[in-house]
């Protein structure tokens, strides 16, 4: 059984959320979550959430045990770009670039090993 969660328009761009995506893949949801907790990246807050969304989807609507759920897929996408200007010296202006990124959870139950 699977549980899939999305987050999707975040403010920060797909590549400084795929440097907190890559610590976390294949650990149990638990011991990401507590690794999550300590990380001092601003991705760190998203993928918390997004993790701990998708934990208690499990529990409540399919009714997974907790202890045995782990991260199968961590992906974060590029979202669209928001492009703005700011005022530049001498009446120019200088563009800016606004990323956003989508970021798609997929936790599995683990298979008991069958002796």
């Amino acid at each position: 059984m699977e549980v899939r969660a999305v987050a999707r328009y975040l403010p920060i761009s797909a590549q400084k959320i795929r440097l907190v995506c890559d610590q976390v893949r294949g650990m149990d949801a638990d011991q990401a979550l507590t690794v999550l907790r300590f990380m001092p990246h601003k991705g760190a807050e998203f993928a918390y959430k997004l993790i701990e969304s998708a934990v208690a989807n499990g529990e409540m609507n399919l009714e997974l045990n907790r202890q045995d759920l782990y991260i199968s897929s961590l992906m974060a996408d590029e979202g669209p770009s928001l492009k703005r200007v700011k005022a530049g010296a001498r009446g120019r202006y200088k563009p800016r670039t606004k990323r956003t990124s989508h970021l798609t959870v997929v936790l599995r139950e683990r298979e008991e090993e069958r002796v």
